[in-house]
């Protein structure tokens, strides 16, 4: 491989770090905890939720209108993880699993995921509820369908505990859904390792759908995101949508070299660190939209290409 090419195979998962590296700390000192709260309380009562979204439940804080709230169960087992360049003339080098290995196998319990992308209504409905900080006002902007970008690793950790107590103290909450809380399991953000077995199932595949890139599965190489679930994927495991594209989501793991190690966390916020983001956006084009891509931004970078979804999970 030339120097170029080898830089070329390192460059997106390293821009993608560049172009998100925000500063932390500077987030901390941009305004006092008194002005930071008075605009806080200000913007969640200003929110005018609407009354009827098609597809969501206004009485479950815009959930979907599934029995299990739009969240799918991914059954516990082992799925091949990372890039093997004799397959995938995509990979780049991050997507290695070791020195040895081209890819490796993770064995993971059961999870449910979410079949869609968190949206701007299920996002607003967090901040009318909690008056949660909104430093980039365009997150509650835009279709209420439309994946909640602009939001930080912070903003979506937030989210995640707020419906993770939410749904604790819900009597509406589905039975399947409440057991497994009150058994210790957890609204969560998902770890790469969830994220990419969701994407991909157990067969290794390039893309969520198969082995070749699809304009008809997935928005990418377009002007903007799409309203969750506007593309069919029935090839897709798990009947999951916009695994591909649409936009960045944030993951709970730190951005790292393989092999991954589910056991690894990082509690210092302050530290210098990256998160994982995965399955890429809409500005991007097939490379970086493939299951196994990963990209890392730092945990205060806010984007108008960077939304999440959630887990329940025990670990």
């Amino acid at each position: 491989m030339s120097g170029a090419q080898s830089r070329n195979r390192w460059a997106v998962p390293l821009a993608a770090a560049a172009l998100v590296g925000a500063s932390w700390a500077a987030l901390q000192l941009a305004s006092s905890p008194e002005t930071e709260g008075e605009r806080a309380s200000e913007v969640a009562a200003a929110i005018e939720l609407p009354t009827h979204v098609p597809g969501l439940r206004p009485d479950a804080w815009f959930l979907p209108e599934e029995p299990l709230l739009g969240f799918v169960e991914i059954p516990a087992g082992p799925f091949t993880m990372g890039s093997d360049p004799s397959v995938d003339r995509l990979a780049f080098d991050v997507e290695r699993w070791s020195a040895t290995s081209a890819q490796g196998t993770v064995d993971l319990p059961s999870y449910y995921i979410g079949r869609y992308e968190v949206t701007v209504a299920q996002f607003a409905a967090f901040v009318r509820a909690t008056g949660h900080r909104v430093v980039d006002e365009t997150a509650l902007r835009g279709d209420w369908r439309q994946p909640v970008t602009g939001v930080a690793w912070t903003d979506a950790l937030a989210y995640a505990r707020w419906l993770d107590a939410t749904l604790r103290s819900w009597d509406g909450a589905p039975p399947e859904l409440a057991a497994r809380l009150g058994d210790g399991w957890h609204v969560r953000l998902p770890t790469e390792a969830q994220w990419e077995k969701a994407a991909r199932g157990t067969d290794a595949r390039i893309w969520p759908w198969g082995d070749e890139p699809r304009r008809d599965r997935a928005n990418f190489g377009t002007r903007g995101p799409a309203p969750v679930g506007s593309f069919d994927c029935p090839e897709c495991p798990y009947g999951l949508a916009d695994m591909a594209g649409n936009v960045w989501e944030w993951t709970r793991s730190p951005y790292q070299p393989y092999p991954f190690e589910p056991s690894v966390s990082r509690v210092d916020l302050q530290a210098e660190a990256l998160w994982v983001m995965r399955g890429g956006s809409f500005t991007d084009g097939e490379q970086n939209v493939r299951a196994a891509v990963r990209g890392g931004a730092d945990p205060g970078a806010r984007r108008p290409f960077i939304g999440f979804r959630v887990v329940i999970s025990e670990h």
